[in-house]
Order: structure tokens, then sequence, then C-alpha cells
């Protein structure tokens, strides 16, 4: 019995090594009076627009939800079928259409005109209530006595183009966030199509705001951001144009895109557009080099929003996609340190990778 028990480890054992097995691997240390009290643990992959991995770090293949960084791709069909002409959306609007907005007076404003535009108002947004991110804003509601509103959810864009969708066509908004839903299931196509991935491969849950979410290896999430960063070598076919459209506004409005003193934000500014940067929740992140085609997706494993910073400035320099200055620029607003509630510096974030 021995024998045989003894055979089947050395045989496990043999098979085991026969195979790539990857893990999570540390990404950041957490320090106080420089020793390690909390370890950040994740996932990195980058992809070129031809699907050629180009670096990563634990496992490039692990399944995840991707949250609101497919945004992008989910305003794909409005923008294809001419959504933006019809109604006559500015750049600036498709901006909030593809954000994760931190519910200022700005995004608010616009929410609003893109639903004005589509002969809609706010009560039809089912995204749910939410608090601003922005404390600035949640503030001033606070001391006005107002409650968070559906319009000021981080994801209210998004809905307001799912609804403009609806509206182009001629199809009803009653159940518009369900999966069986015409403009869910065009969206579910979009994405599939963008990740290079099957609609039957890409599995789907219930996303914070209500709609679905979408679940599919890190690595096609890089794809479809390498292939958002050059639409012209993406192989995007008839949705070359539309893709450019999105990436561009993108480009060109950062602070619409996240807001005041969020990464994404200041990523995108300072490097000049070079950058463009997408957070989603429980801590997956999307970044594309636009002058290189090339998309980068990271997940810090255990969802801790904290870690995203510093993750995001360790990916650039490590791929050197920012220069010493706009790294210094980058560590200045966002300091590796740890306070504590008295300002004082009491520790460190290092990053491991």
């Amino acid at each position: 019995m021995i024998f045989f028990v003894k055979y089947f480890i050395i045989e496990l054992n043999k098979e085991i090594e026969k195979m790539e097995v990857y893990m999570s691997e540390i990404l950041l240390h957490y320090t106080r009076a420089g020793k390690v009290e909390n370890i950040h643990r994740g996932d990195i992959v980058a992809v070129d627009t031809t699907g050629k991995i180009i670096d990563s770090v634990g496992d490039p293949h692990k399944k995840m939800f991707w949250r609101s960084a497919a945004k992008p791709f989910q305003a794909l069909p409005f923008v294809k079928k001419g959504g933006l002409a019809r109604y006559g959306i500015t750049e600036k609007e498709l901006a909030l259409l593809v954000s994760s907005h931190s519910g200022e007076p700005v995004h608010v404003d616009l929410v609003k005109s893109v639903l004005g535009k589509i002969d809609l108002d706010v009560s039809v947004l089912d995204c749910g209530s939410s608090r601003p991110m922005n404390s600035k804003a949640a503030k001033v509601l606070v001391e006005n006595k107002q409650k968070p509103e559906a319009v000021h959810n981080a994801c209210s864009g998004k809905h307001s183009g799912m609804l403009a969708l609806c509206q182009m066509l001629g199809i009803s908004i009653e159940g518009y966030t369900k999966p069986d839903h015409e403009v869910q299931k065009q969206m579910h196509e979009s994405v599939a199509n963008s990740a290079k991935i099957s609609t039957d491969e890409l599995e789907i849950g219930i996303d914070g705001c209500g709609v679905p979410v979408f679940y599919l290896p890190l690595y096609h999430m890089s794809l479809a951001y390498a292939r958002l960063a050059k639409p012209e070598v993406g192989n995007w076919g008839s949705y070359e144009t539309a893709a450019r459209t999105i990436r561009d506004a993108m480009i060109a409005y950062p602070e619409i895109l996240a807001g005041t003193g969020r990464i994404d934000t200041i990523v995108a500014n300072v490097t000049k557009g070079r950058i463009i940067a997408k957070v989603g929740a429980e801590a997956v992140y999307c970044l594309a080099s636009v002058p290189d085609g090339v998309g980068i997706t990271f997940k810090i494993e255990d969802g801790n929003y904290s870690a995203i910073n510093p993750a995001v400035i360790g990916v650039l320099k490590r791929m050197d996609l920012i220069s010493k200055s706009e790294y210094a620029e980058l560590i200045e607003k966002f300091p590796p340190i740890l306070k504590n509630h008295r300002g004082d510096v009491i520790g460190t974030i290092e990053t491991m990778f």
C-alpha cells in the first residue's frame, strides 16, 4: 500500500512539473517601522495588438470580472451606429459615456445634457443612487441637505449611453439593465469581439450598478486595450472608426473619464495622452500605451482600492512607459508613504515587481 502511495505521489509531481502553474505574486509591501505589515498580491499582463504577451507577473490568463474597465467597449454599438451625430453627442459627452466619474458638478451636468438630448431625464436611470466619489461634491450634498441620486453614481454615464442606444434602436427602455434586453445583448457581443473571445466564453455576473458585468481572462482585457490604443492596426474591421473615436475622447477629456485628483485623470495628463488609464471595481485596472499599441491589465488579488495608485505607477515604471520626470511627478502626487491621523509618516509602500 505504501509503495502505491509513493508511486502515485512521484507520478503526480512529474505531471505538475510539466504544467505551467501560475499564482498571484507579491506586488506591494506596506511597511511600518521598517517591518512588513500588509502584503498585496496580484497579476499583471501586457499584450500588443497581435496578441503577443510582452510582459507578465503572476497568472496572465487569470479570469476576473472586468467591471468598469469594460466601459469603452460597451459604448461601441452606439458610436458605430451613428448615435453621436444623430443626437449631437459631443466628444466630451462621449468621454462621460465610458467614464467612472466622480460625481462632480461637471459630470452631473453632462449626464443631464446627454439624457436631455435623447428626450429622457434622470428619473429613468436605473443604476441606483450613490454618493459621489469626489469628497468635495459629497460634502456639498450634505451641506445642502440633499441625498445622493442616481445621477451621482459613477456609472450614470454608462447607463445614459445604454438608454441612448435604446432610443436610437427604437426599443423600450423598460428592463434595459437585464441581460436579455436587446441593448445588453449587443453590448455583450461588442465586448466579446473587442477582447477576441467568443460570446459563449464571455460569462457574466451583475455589476454594482445592476447591469451585466463580464468575466474573462486578464489577457483578453489587455488585448482589447492594445487594440483600442492603435485601432488602425487592431483589426477592428467596420468598428475601427468607432474605436478610434472612443479612444480620442478618452485622451481628450481625462477629467471626465475619472475626476479631480484621481490617478486615471492624472496619468493621462502627466503623459499628455500617451497613456490611457481606466479603473474597474475590486482593483481591476487597465492601461493602454497609445504610441506602442500595448494594453496592460492588473488585478490586485484582495481587491483593495488603496493598492491601485502604487501599482499603476509601478507598472508604468517597470515597462519604461514613463520618463524619469513623469515618474517623479506621479510620485509627488501619489507619494509611496503611509501617514497616521496626525500626519506623521509611519511607513512606506514598496513595489516588489
